[in-house]
C-alpha cells in the first residue's frame, strides 16, 4: 500500500519538473547578488555602494519587531527590493523545524515566521513602491525566503513583478502552495554544500498527504570553476535526502555565506558552462536521472 501511495506522490511531483531551461543571464544574476550583498550594509555605506552600480536608494528600513532589514532602489525605471538575510546557519535550521500554517490572504500554507516577516516588509514598503514600474526582488538566506513570499503578495496585488532571484533560500511553503504560485518568476541560486535550501527534508510520515515543504522556481546549482546545473521539482526536492541531521560543518557555513555566492556568480558572469544535473538517486528501481 505504501508503495502505491509513494508512486502516486512521485507521479504528482514529477509534474513540477522540467527537462529544458533557457540559458541563465549571469550578468543579471550577478547584479542581484551584489544588491543582496549590499543589504547587509548600514545606510551610509549602502547608499554609496549602490550608486557605484547606478542605483538610487529610494527607501531603507529595519522592521523593529522582526529586525528584518531591506531596501528599495531604482535604476533606469526598474525598482529592486533587496532583503537582508542571516549568516547564522544553526538558527536557520531551527527556524525551519516549525510546521506550516495557513495564510488566509494568499490561500496557501506558509512558514509562519517568514510569512510574518514578509507581511511587515509589505506594509512598510507599499508607500514607496509604484505599480507603473517593473519590480525585481532579491535576498539571501532568510531574506530570500521573505523575498519569495513578498513576491507572492505583490503579484496578487497586481504589481508588475519581473524577476525574483534568491541565494541560499530555505523553503517557504508546501506542494500545493508551490503549485498555486508555479508561475512566480523565481530563480533560486544554491551551492552543493549549502544545506539551508535542503531543509527540512521530506518526511515519510507527511508524504502521503503532500503536506511537506516544497520549493518552486528554477534551481541553479553553482558548481564552481565556471560550471552550473539546473533542476526543479522532484529532482530538486530529493537533493535533501543527502542531508543528515548532524550539525552543519565549517564547509556548510562557508557555502551559505553571501560572499561565497557572490564569488561564484562573478565567475559565471565572465564565462559559464551548463552541465547536466545528476541526482544519482533511484526509488524502487525508478531513476530520477
Amino acid at each position: 500500500m505504501f508503495k502505491q501511495v509513494l508512486y502516486s506522490v512521485v507521479a504528482a511531483m514529477l509534474c513540477f519538473s522540467q527537462s529544458l531551461f533557457a540559458s541563465q543571464n549571469f550578468q543579471l544574476i550577478h547584479l542581484q547578488a551584489e544588491l543582496s550583498n549590499h543589504a547587509y550594509l548600514e545606510q551610509d555605506e549602502l547608499e554609496a555602494n549602490i550608486q557605484l552600480i547606478e542605483h538610487k536608494l529610494i527607501h531603507h528600513s529595519t522592521i523593529e519587531e522582526s529586525q528584518v532589514n531591506y531596501f528599495l532602489s531604482e535604476s533606469d525605471g526598474v525598482q529592486t527590493i533587496a532583503i537582508r538575510g542571516t549568516a547564522n546557519l544553526n538558527n536557520v535550521i531551527l527556524d525551519l523545524s516549525v510546521s506550516l500554517t495557513s495564510d488566509d490572504v494568499l490561500g496557501i500554507k506558509l512558514h509562519h515566521g517568514f510569512a510574518s516577516g514578509s507581511k511587515a516588509v509589505f506594509e512598510d514598503l507599499l508607500p514607496y513602491l509604484s505599480k507603473d514600474k517593473p519590480v525585481f526582488i532579491t535576498g539571501h538566506s532568510l531574506g530570500g525566503a521573505i523575498a519569495v513570499i513578498l513576491a507572492m503578495q505583490l503579484q496578487k496585488e497586481g504589481y508588475p513583478l519581473q524577476q525574483v532571484v534568491t541565494f541560499g533560500q530555505p523553503k517557504v511553503t508546501n506542494v500545493s502552495g508551490a503549485k498555486a504560485f508555479s508561475n512566480l518568476p523565481l530563480i533560486r541560486i544554491v551551492t552543493p554544500e549549502d544545506i539551508v535550501p535542503l531543509v527540512p527534508p521530506i518526511s515519510p510520515l507527511q508524504i502521503k498527504d503532500l503536506d511537506i515543504y516544497w520549493h518552486m522556481g528554477i534551481e541553479v546549482i553553482l558548481r564552481g570553476e565556471g560550471e552550473y546545473a539546473e533542476t526543479r521539482g522532484i529532482k530538486s526536492a530529493l537533493r535533501a535526502t543527502k542531508f543528515s541531521n548532524a550539525l552543519p560543518s565549517e564547509k556548510n557555513l562557508q557555502a551559505h555565506k553571501m560572499a561565497s555566492y557572490l564569488q561564484l556568480v562573478n565567475e559565471l558572469a565572465i564565462e559559464s558552462k551548463e552541465v547536466p544535473y545528476q541526482s544519482e538517486i533511484s526509488l524502487f528501481g525508478l531513476s530520477f536521472d
